[in-house]
């Protein structure tokens, strides 16, 4: 009995990585990377030169700081307008507004 069980948790652990595995790239295709729409320190990842990773943007809306937004939203994305009352965007590209 323990042998048929030890076998079926395998077989059903075996079933779900690959089940994920597979949908990985689906759920990829749905996102795409906006910079400049993060929040100081909530960003995904890249940062600007010598940032590691996620959680490293220094300012609010960081233009070369990135994070992942549902395809074809990201151009979309109205941010609070500027000092000096230029309305900003997310952009698919690393910006140079709002260096950390």
């Amino acid at each position: 009995m323990t042998k048929s069980i030890h076998a079926l948790s395998l077989a059903g652990a075996f079933a779900l990585s690959i089940s994920t595995v597979l949908t990985l790239p689906a759920e990829a295709a749905k996102k795409e990377r906006c910079y400049g729409v993060s929040l100081k320190g909530q960003n995904d990842c890249k940062a600007g030169a010598g940032t590691t990773c996620a959680g490293s943007s220094k300012v609010d809306y960081q233009g070369d700081a990135w994070t992942y937004v549902d395809a074809g939203t990201c151009k979309k994305i109205k941010l609070p307008a500027q000092s000096d009352g230029m309305r900003r965007n997310g952009s698919l590209k690393p910006l140079s507004r709002d260096p950390a």
